[in-house]
């Protein structure tokens, strides 16, 4: 059989030995790139070996370049002028949001009547005449005059049938609750038990410090009277600081939110959903008796955003409470710069699809540009799709 198999060899085209040769090669490389990955897992897996690497990038993180250390002394002294410069900048930069602040509250002075007119509407205390409640959806604006008045007919019918068979609810119902639960930010907040709270909610208004008093604004939740506590307004104030910090005053990029401060609510007996009674038995170790305890400890709540922890006076915080003010701060500002001023939107899933669309349009262009890539290829008469074929194993990336 040797003899054989080296007659074949012998008979074979040089042409063809070439051929068998890189195959060969192909396939050692792809052995080593398996090994090489497996090794590259193993070494991720291994503790160790991340602790080191961890060390390595912080012991990297805020190390200079050691270019500015190369630079003459009188070039290092200008540097130095830039960066006083930069400060002046930061305090101008400072006294610009100041003034962003007063505008703001001067428009939201302007923009209160529209939203308390939407305040009345939602909690039917007036009712939009035919004019106001006129709106054209894309749909309308394309069809004919004739199909338009057909359509509104047909729809005027309908409201009246179900009008019939059912009583004409109150204002918009669960207006607020729909918002919150259409919002992924403020849903994960939502417990199931929250929902029956939230049904009685009928705005949230935004209220801007006076002028001359340092920044901060105020967000006040006002509810109908309901079983659950007596309180008709629920408010959560956050105090901000727009100037540059004197010991890293490069890092200054905008008011930020310093502190905030919520409110007692008063709950109704057995209706405060912040908390929950649960029972424990415990084991006498002498006599072995068994008894039930009963303990009341924290319970997940939306509400828990009217008793953020306390910054203490050294402005020093453990982890879990940094982590709860962080997202505390976020949703505050949230509410305040894009819920109120465009809640209708928020109600509808408008704004959810605009929110959405951000991201999806460069992910979009970017399939558009490969698949005009694709077309144009497909259709060059000099087009060789051996040309893209994959490099040979050697030539890979390793």
């Amino acid at each position: 059989m040797a003899d054989i198999d080296n007659k074949d060899q012998a008979e074979m085209d040089p042409a063809d030995m070439e051929d068998v040769e890189e195959v060969e090669e192909e396939e050692m490389g792809e052995d080593e790139n398996s090994k090489a990955r497996q090794l590259t897992v193993q070494m991720m897996q291994n503790p160790q070996i991340l602790a080191a690497l961890q060390e390595r990038l912080d012991g990297l993180n805020g190390s200079p370049s050691g270019y500015m250390e190369s630079l003459p002394k009188v070039v290092k002294r200008r540097v130095n002028a830039l960066k006083n410069l930069q400060v002046k900048c930061a305090h101008i930069e400072a006294k610009f949001y100041e003034e962003v602040h007063e505008l703001e509250r001067k428009y939201a002075a302007l923009y209160q009547p529209l939203f308390d007119k939407r305040s009345e509407i939602v909690k039917a205390v007036y009712e939009p005449t035919d004019e106001e409640c006129e709106w054209k959806t894309d749909e309308e604006e394309e069809l004919t005059v004739s199909k338009q008045e057909e359509m509104k007919e047909k729809a005027k019918l309908e409201e009246e049938k179900k009008d019939e068979e059912k009583e004409d609810p109150k204002g918009i119902p669960e207006f607020w609750l729909t918002v919150f639960k259409n919002v992924d930010l403020l849903s994960d907040m939502l417990q199931e038990h929250d929902e029956p709270i939230l049904k009685h909610l009928q705005d949230i208004k935004v209220i801007f410090s006076d002028p001359g008093q340092p920044m901060s604004f105020m967000l006040e939740f006002h509810f109908e009277p309901n079983e659950f506590f007596t309180n008709t307004v629920l408010m959560k104030t956050y105090k901000m600081r727009s100037e540059p910090d004197e010991s890293d005053p490069f890092s200054f990029d905008g008011p930020e939110i310093m502190c905030c401060t919520g409110c007692t609510i008063d709950w109704t007996k057995g209706k405060n959903v912040t908390l929950k009674t649960i029972k424990k038995k415990q084991k006498h170790k002498g006599r072995g008796t068994v008894r039930t305890v009963t303990k009341t400890i924290p319970n997940d709540s939306f509400f828990n955003f009217f008793t953020p922890p306390e910054v203490p006076e050294n402005g020093e915080l453990d982890e879990d409470s940094e982590a709860i003010l962080a997202a505390d701060f976020e949703i505050g500002h949230f509410i305040r710069e894009r819920i109120v001023p465009r809640a209708v939107l928020y109600f509808t899933g408008e704004a959810i699809e605009d929110d959405d669309d951000d991201y999806d349009e460069e992910g979009e262009e970017a399939d558009d540009e490969e698949g005009e890539e694709e077309a144009d290829e497909e259709n060059d008469p000099d087009y060789d799709p051996k040309k893209d074929a994959a490099p040979p194993a050697e030539c890979k990336q390793q």
